[in-house]
């Protein structure tokens, strides 16, 4: 009875402000991410929105119910409505960012992509240069294989991307997921395209697109071009990667980028509850922010206090910046480096931003409409350690987030721009084993 007359009351002062104000305009219509606490909660937030004219659209927190996202039409002025819902006690508000993911710049196709030779990887048929990559190699990936027996069984992780393909590399473990963008089931990439918007690329291989410069090697596959398509395929190549390292691993599509590589915030929010709540141990963010975000360090804290590995791309920028969520204290942050051990031109880098690095570089790995490519970027480099990040679970079924990024701390040191050095998967999973209890 007290919070119901409260709320009255509060609705008529705030139907008062708002009568007493003549709002401007707002230049385009905003979306707002609005967190609620304490005594009054979302109802309030409804009620408001419908005295002043914004619109609760969905709650981004699942069943927790404490945050949602707000649309502001264009006739309202943003701040005035941030500043009413921000009387209310126990209510934060956060603008809806657009985030991006795509890929850095690259030179010319490896020799891996050359190397079409069918093997048999765990099961399913994948091409020699795939497995035989020098990537492989350098991480010591088979190696930890044979001698640690860990493969990802029985661990899930989430891909927050623009959406996983279901390649024939990739569908033995592929989960459904689910597409943010469009909220409905489902996490492939693929629904993005159809026969009109696709192009034909012949022969040797080329670029997919100028924004990634991620090249195909194919004959006669229909491949896609332009701004709308700059990160398509990002999402699939991303998986490849986790599957190489972690090839009995689960992985869950979280698509919450469409393939312009553009995304809400709001998305990767509702993305990292939906992988809590589908029981992923590790979630793989190959994406950052340039501002920090109160939002996003709320649900990776619900996560990892849960016991989710949280992995993430330091960026492209080439410059020594933090960047969000790597940059954040229980999120390892993982930038690129050559095949010669040295950090790559356009990763960003700096003690606080990259925990570890990872080979970046013409990452050879699975592509929509079952063919293979190669692309440059931390966003390359960064399934590597979350991949690591899932033999580790498998083989310590303990291990806290805290723990697993102290094994793959155990790396190979080659620059003080990287706070522990370049990952070497044999060693994080010695670190990362279990102890022998004596009694």
């Amino acid at each position: 009875m007290i919070r119901r007359r409260y709320s009255q009351m509060l609705a008529a002062f705030l139907v008062v402000t708002v009568l007493g104000c003549a709002p401007a305009p707002a230049a385009a219509a905003e979306r707002l991410i609005v967190r609620t606490s304490g005594l009054l909660d979302l109802p309030v937030v409804k009620s408001v929105c419908r005295l002043v004219g914004c619109q609760v659209l969905y709650g981004l927190d699942g069943t927790l119910g404490k945050l949602s996202l707000v649309s502001i039409p264009d006739a309202l002025a943003v701040p005035l409505v941030i500043n009413l819902l921000e009387t209310i006690p126990g209510v934060s508000v956060e603008l809806d960012q657009i985030v991006r993911t795509e890929g850095a710049p690259g030179t010319q196709a490896p020799l891996a992509l050359y190397d079409k030779e069918p093997i048999n990887y765990y099961g399913t048929m994948v091409r020699g240069g795939y497995v035989r990559q020098p990537a492989v190699e350098i991480l010591g990936l088979l190696d930890a294989h044979r001698t640690y027996g860990v493969t990802g069984r029985g661990i899930t992780v989430a891909v927050i991307d623009t959406g996983v393909d279901p390649h024939p590399a990739l569908k033995p473990v592929l989960l459904p997921g689910y597409d943010f963008t469009r909220n409905r089931e489902g996490g492939a990439e693929s629904t993005d395209v159809n026969q009109s918007t696709m192009a034909i690329l012949d022969g040797e291989p080329g670029f997919v697109n100028q924004s990634t410069m991620a090249i195909l090697d194919q004959s006669t596959m229909a491949i896609l071009d332009g701004p709308d398509y700059a990160a398509f395929g990002h999402g699939t190549m991303v998986a490849g990667v986790i599957h190489l390292a972690a090839p009995r691993a689960q992985i869950l599509p979280l698509k919450a980028f469409k393939a312009n590589g553009s995304g809400y915030a709001s998305d990767v929010l509702r993305a990292i509850y939906t992988a809590v709540r589908e029981d992923a141990e590790v979630i793989n963010m190959s994406f950052s922010f340039s501002t920090r975000s109160r939002e996003l360090e709320y649900a990776l804290n619900y996560a990892t206090t849960r016991g989710v590995v949280a992995v993430a791309s330091t960026g492209n920028n080439g410059q020594k910046i933090n960047v969000y969520p790597a940059a954040l204290s229980n999120v390892i942050g993982v930038a690129s480096t050559t095949d010669w051990d040295t950090l790559s031109y356009f990763s960003n880098y700096g003690p606080t931003v990259a925990w570890i690095a990872a080979p970046g570089e013409g990452i050879v790995s699975t592509y929509p409409f079952g063919s293979y490519a190669a692309a440059w970027g931390t966003s390359f480099s960064t399934p590597f350690a979350a991949g690591t990040a899932a033999l580790l679970v498998e083989l310590n079924t303990r291990i806290t987030p805290s723990q697993a990024a102290d094994a793959q701390g155990h790396a190979v040191p080659f620059s003080a721009e990287v706070k522990k050095g370049r990952l070497n998967i044999p060693a994080a999973l010695r670190a990362g084993r279990p102890l022998l209890r004596l009694w």
